[in-house]
């Protein structure tokens, strides 16, 4: 069995205008950095292909920004399109790393991490490291998707633990349930002495085309699956068409699309100067 699914930038990139509007949602809410004069050192952790890691540059344009990733495909993807100088003279490069064991090498202004900790147990534990990592009034952020209890995921982890798939697929439908409560999020950074902030958003996405919320979870829920059915065709066909069962009838298409709700888990923790 992998220990490490294998992803797909362009399947995941398909959704890339729903997936990046949490992100900017955050990066709205994060305060100034303390950097002063000098160009902000910055932190992605699970960047994936880049393509909200490249966003950072627009808020601080001369910053140096590191994306890291676990995936070798997201990272050749990340750095065909965005490494390298950045429009406003600063530098964006991308390194391999597992959040599960990352560690800041130097001090960064700001460390962040969108819709990556969700897969990597116990990422709690790492806070401590990562914003003993911050400079002195420096800002710690990330989002984590919030909705496994949903349809989209429960089904897939029912299937998956059903007699017919069991044996073969075990928890692969449920190996990325690794998040708290906002509420548990809050008082884990608040004990680390930050000054912190908490929320939740459920997003009313409009998808289009056929089957979209089966093309959804092919770029993200789906990867340990599609991982260990990749070398069995006739297996991949037969789950797939299943699930993509299931999901018709708890997600049935409207006059203008196919409403998939989505709830997103949030938190700030700014270090005290």
């Amino acid at each position: 069995m992998p220990s490490v699914p294998t992803w797909d930038p362009h399947q995941y990139l398909r959704h890339a205008g729903h997936r990046t509007r949490p992100f900017l949602d955050m990066l709205a809410r994060i305060p100034q950095l303390p950097s002063g004069s000098r160009p902000a050192r910055i932190a992605d952790i699970g960047c994936g292909p880049g393509n909200v890691t490249a966003l950072l540059a627009d808020r601080w344009p001369d910053a140096h920004i590191t994306g890291f990733d676990l995936s070798r495909e997201m990272l050749a993807q990340a750095e065909k399109d965005h490494a390298g100088t950045t429009p406003g003279g600063g530098w964006l490069d991308f390194r391999l790393a597992d959040a599960a064991h990352w560690t800041p090498d130097e001090p960064y202004d700001l460390i962040v991490s969108n819709a990556a900790l969700q897969w990597v147990p116990n990422h709690p534990e790492s806070f401590a490291v990562w914003i003993d990592g911050l400079t002195p009034g420096g800002t710690f952020a990330f989002q984590v998707p919030g909705n496994f209890t949903s349809p989209s995921h429960a089904l897939l982890g029912e299937l998956c633990a059903s007699p017919q798939w069991r044996e073969r697929l075990g928890d692969h439908g449920r190996r990325y349930v690794h998040i708290l409560e906002p509420a548990e999020y809050l008082l884990r950074l608040a004990d680390l002495g930050c000054d912190t902030d908490t929320w939740e958003t459920t997003y009313l996405q409009l998808l289009g085309g056929e089957d979209p919320v089966l093309d959804w979870v092919k770029g993200t829920a789906l990867r340990p699956v599609l991982t260990e059915l990749a070398d069995d065709p006739e297996a991949e066909r037969e789950f797939l068409g299943q699930y993509r069962d299931l999901l018709r009838k708890a997600y049935p298409p409207g006059p203008h699309g196919t409403v998939f709700p989505f709830r997103r888990v949030f938190a700030l923790a700014r270090k005290v100067a």
